[in-house]
This record gives C-alpha cells, sequence and structure tokens, in this order.
C-alpha cells in the first residue's frame, strides 16, 4: 500500500464538485488544513505517502476502485506535504492540472463520501 488516510469530514463546498457533471472532482487536503481551503475540500487525517501515485495504480475511496490514469507533477509534492491534491473522475491521459489526479472508473457521488472512510493508493 502507498498511501491510507481516514475522511474526517469536508467542507459545506466540497460535494458539490462532484454532483457537477462538468466538473467532476474532488479536492483533498489534510484535517489541519486552513478555513478557507477546508470549506471546499474533503479532508482526511494525515497520512504518510510510502511511494509516489503512479499511472496504472489502484485508488479505493470509500469502497469505490478507481484506476490512476495520469498524475499531475505538483500533485506528488503537495500530497506528501499537505494531503493536498483534486481528483478528476474524467480519467485521461494527461493530468487537468499539475495538482491533479485523474482517475477513471463509476463516478464518485457525494452520497458515496462518508466519515470515517478511507482513501487508499496501491
Amino acid at each position: 500500500m502507498k498511501y491510507c488516510a481516514t475522511i474526517t469530514g469536508w467542507g459545506e463546498d466540497a460535494l458539490g464538485f462532484l454532483a457537477d457533471e462538468d466538473c467532476n472532482f474532488m479536492i483533498l487536503f489534510n484535517e489541519d488544513a486552513p478555513a478557507e481551503l477546508a470549506e471546499i475540500a474533503v479532508l482526511h487525517t494525515k497520512a504518510e505517502l510510502a511511494a509516489d501515485p503512479a499511472v496504472g495504480d489502484t485508488m479505493m475511496i470509500c469502497d469505490k476502485v478507481y484506476d490512476i490514469t495520469a498524475v499531475g507533477d505538483e500533485a506528488l509534492h503537495t500530497l506528501r506535504q499537505l494531503g493536498h491534491c483534486t481528483l478528476s473522475f474524467k480519467g485521461g491521459s494527461e493530468p487537468e492540472r499539475p495538482g491533479c489526479i485523474m482517475l477513471e472508473g463509476e463516478p464518485l457521488r457525494p452520497e458515496d463520501v462518508v466519515k470515517g472512510g478511507t482513501i487508499e493508493i496501491y
């Protein structure tokens, strides 16, 4: 396992990005994120990144499985330092932004995200 964190909560606007088909992403931050960032993020416990996520790896979010199809260069640094990246459920071989990890699989819905759920990378 490369990474495992537990969801502790989310900001008021965090799950709206999942509900919007044009966005279809989720922003992650460690649970000690500043309040202005916590409002738009899914918060989780601090976790050590044992190895960089890579194309072909598997990510599980609240027991839903995704294939990693692209990883932005900045996502590797910010996930390690701040528990931060953007998870896009659009798939594709190019990251939408430098801080983005692209995922392919059944779209994550707001109701799928639960406190105590895990974010894991294999």
